[in-house]
């Protein structure tokens, strides 16, 4: 049985006219190194779904395995306040989908979004899609045209 938070993903990523890429694994693979190691990829094409706080509202940034981002950078360059982290809790208020499983898509309502500018450069991209043992594959400018997102340079 297919979980309701990855189903909402499927559901999200047809809708938008994409390939319904998804793949269930039987482990876990709640980092970016675990999905790595699973798929065979570099760890910087995985897209990790970070959701953070930014005056009370969900901020999404997708951000490569291989980054840690810059809070400090990303407000600057959108002119906003602090951005936090979120807790678990306004995660799954504001998804739908717990932390480490958190997708790009498939939420309740549209989240602002920003897209990690150096993804461009892996001609596949793997996110995950609701739950620790999912993923699913796409392209840098389809994920940026079905999240409706921003690219930033995000470290």
């Amino acid at each position: 049985m297919i979980p309701d938070p990855v189903l909402s993903v499927k559901s999200a990523l047809t809708a938008a006219g994409v390939s319904d890429t998804v793949q269930i694994f039987e482990d876990k693979v709640p980092t970016a190194a675990a999905a790595a190691s699973v798929l065979g990829c570099d760890v910087g094409a995985i897209t990790n779904s970070l959701i953070f706080e930014l005056d009370g509202a969900p901020l999404l940034i997708l951000a490569s395995g291989a980054a840690k981002v810059d809070t400090a950078l990303v407000a600057a360059q959108l002119g906003t306040g602090k951005i936090r982290r979120a807790t678990p809790e306004f995660v799954l208020e504001h998804t739908g989908q717990e932390v480490g499983g958190v997708a790009p898509v498939g939420h309740p309502k549209k989240l602002r979004t920003i897209l990690d500018s150096s993804l461009r450069e892996y001609p596949l991209l793997w996110a995950g899609a609701g739950d620790h043992n999912s993923m699913f594959s796409i392209s840098y400018q389809e994920l940026a045209r079905v999240t409706d997102a921003e690219p930033l340079q995000v470290r």
